[in-house]
């Protein structure tokens, strides 16, 4: 698919029909059953637009994106963007969510998303990539992701405003009982063979991500993990492998375990709600979206050749070479702050001498760990998380709250690697234990 121009155009061409067609039946809807006659006239309109970018497609002149904007694109693409961007966006959706899940409007910004994606794959950079074997079904998991998160979230708002005119919940009126046979078997058959036709021709329409034979010699640049390891792998560049291979999984594994035990929130239970469960709500949609999905995205289309990070319409040139001045928390103590060597245990010293040295070396960082993991929890239960300490008790809270720490230590380190270059806060490669 990523061949050559020409065939960049004929996709082009059959992605921009089927957009057009797309917007032809909801024209034909909103004016044979909503009656509404104006919105319908705006829809043929895009129809229309659509359609003209299929013909230029065609005749082998696929409208883009103007060079300037791509370079500009490129130029203030970076972690720190991209973080910060997608938290922004994050949390604008969670304010606008009523204005949000209007359909119109959910129908405005997917024919938004999937022109942008057109346009941008004018660019033989960007369509290197999107178009990938590898990438393709992440591209659709994203577009997937996006539409059951808005369908999740119009449910529970249209919840919401029947709870606060003491209605029961959408689910509540819709909970006949339907029998296994025919029902859900005879819908489970036809899922099965159109799953079925449309991997078929998924299979023909994309060649299989065969590589070469694996080598010791020669590895692949970028050398990734599998798309869904690749928030992991991300974690790697701000953590030590102990701490993002073994200690954070196996906490989100705890911390998920660990949930009937620490919900004490009895609404939401089997109906979709926001304003009944706001803090559980936005925990999750956070860790989920912004800590695993955001950065499943960054590995697969924004890592490039050497780990480094490439602009979305930037050449992937394995030349090329950003130097990384990382410090630790003690080298910006003992070097920078006090203008003297890190301290170092004498040669032939014993066990003891030299636990007190790292110590000694590392003292800070140890404090900073200890204030926040054992000084902030008893904080938070007499200020803002007051309440929930009260209704949960001292063992319970404690476990939410230093779990709530350890998801919130990864977007910390990360702001300190890119504002400071900040590498450990504790480093004691001596035995292998960096934080």
């Amino acid at each position: 698919m990523h061949g050559s121009s020409t065939d960049i155009s004929g996709f082009l061409g059959g992605y921009y029909l089927f957009l057009a067609a797309m917007n032809a039946v909801m024209a034909f809807h909103v004016w044979h059953n909503r009656h509404r006659v104006g919105e319908a006239i705006f829809w043929i309109v895009v129809f229309f637009g659509l359609m003209a970018a299929a013909a230029s497609s065609l005749g082998h002149s696929p409208p883009g994106l103007p060079e300037g904007l791509r370079n500009a694109v490129n130029y203030a693409t970076g972690p720190v963007i991209y973080s910060v961007g997608t938290t922004a966006l994050l949390v604008l959706a969670f304010v606008l969510r009523k204005f949000l899940v209007q359909p119109r409007v959910a129908w405005i910004l997917l024919n938004v998303s999937l022109v942008l994606m057109g346009l941008s794959m004018v660019d033989p950079n960007f369509a290197a990539i999107v178009t990938k074997p590898d990438n393709v079904p992440i591209v659709g998991l994203v577009f997937l992701l996006g539409f059951f998160t808005w369908l999740a979230t119009a449910q529970a708002v249209k919840n919401d405003e029947r709870l606060k005119q003491g209605l029961e919940p959408l689910e509540k009126l819709d909970n006949e009982k339907v029998l296994v046979w025919p029902d859900l078997v005879y819908t489970e058959l036809i899922c099965m063979v159109a799953l079925t036709a449309f991997l078929l021709i998924w299979a023909i329409s994309l060649q299989a991500p065969l590589e070469e034979p694996a080598s010791r010699v020669k590895t692949p640049n970028p050398s990734k993990a599998p798309w869904y390891f690749l928030g992991l792998q991300e974690m790697l560049v701000y953590y030590d492998p102990w701490m993002a291979g073994v200690v954070l999984p196996s906490l989100v594994l705890v911390g998920l375990a660990a949930i009937p035990f620490l919900d004490f929130n009895k609404k939401g239970n089997g109906y979709y709600t926001i304003d009944e469960r706001k803090f559980s709500y936005l925990i999750f949609q956070f860790g989920f979206l912004e800590m695993w999905v955001t950065l499943i995205i960054l590995g697969t289309f924004f890592r490039g050749p050497n780990w480094n990070i490439f602009g979305p319409f930037e050449f992937w040139d394995p030349h090329k070479v950003l130097a990384l001045n990382n410090v630790d928390l003690s080298q910006y103590f003992w070097i920078y702050g006090m203008g003297e060597a890190l301290p170092k245990a004498p040669p032939g010293s014993s066990l003891v001498w030299e636990i007190l040295y790292i110590l000694k070396r590392e003292w800070l960082g140890i404090a900073l760990l200890i204030g926040y993991f054992v000084a902030l929890p008893p904080l938070m239960a007499v200020t803002v998380f007051r309440s929930f300490f009260v209704k949960m008790g001292f063992v319970r809270f404690m476990l939410m709250a230093n779990l709530l720490l350890f998801m919130a230590a990864l977007p910390l380190k990360m702001v300190l690697r890119w504002v400071w270059n900040l590498k450990y806060i504790v480093s004691i490669p001596e035995y292998f234990l960096n934080f």
